[in-house]
């Protein structure tokens, strides 16, 4: 987190969510930014499948006014409207972008920014790694194993081939979707 008490209410948000099978929705954004936009053609391996979460494929820049969020994935190089939003505890938000794993300063948004606003876990590159899928989460990944039980970071690293160039943010452990 961007203060000890951000980084505390992250670690509550992922122990709050543990076994809760929460309601949420799984946001898609295909964005006008073509080269960080790389994701979007896969988003329908992500309706494919059969989950028990809303899937939502959105056509904007931003998200706003939204009190599900479960998921949110965008490429932009800063994100609009994270202050309108509800994150849901367990909650998985990410930018496709160049240096969002540089923690504290750059030209593009922070990983961090998505722990701040309500996410319990976020991860961004730290070095222009051009934008290789494998070098990203990926969304289908992800969603499908974190809502089959996996914890937080076990769902989230196996989404990302090749993750040397990345960081993960947040409480790893999280696991919403895991029977107590």
């Amino acid at each position: 987190g961007s203060s000890v008490a951000h980084a505390k209410a992250t670690i509550d948000r992922g122990v709050a969510a543990d076994g809760t099978f929460p309601p949420g929705t799984a946001y898609l954004l295909s964005t006008s930014d073509r080269a960080r936009n790389a994701r979007a053609s896969r988003y329908g391996q992500v309706t494919a499948l059969s989950l028990p979460i809303r899937v939502r494929r959105v056509d904007a820049d931003e998200l706003r006014d939204v009190r599900d969020v479960l998921f949110y994935f965008t490429g932009l190089k800063s994100v609009a409207g994270l202050e309108t939003l509800r994150f849901r505890p367990g909650a998985i938000a990410d930018h496709l972008t160049s240096t969002g794993g540089v923690l504290d300063g750059a030209d593009q948004m922070s990983a961090l920014r998505w722990l701040d606003a309500g996410a319990t876990a976020s991860y961004g590159a730290v070095i222009e790694p051009c934008n290789f899928a494998a070098k990203f989460p990926q969304p289908a990944v992800v969603i499908a194993r974190y809502t089959h039980g996996e914890s937080l970071i076990e769902a989230y690293w196996k989404s990302v081939a090749w993750p040397g160039q990345g960081v993960f943010v947040g409480e790893p452990l999280a696991a919403p979707f895991r029977r107590r």
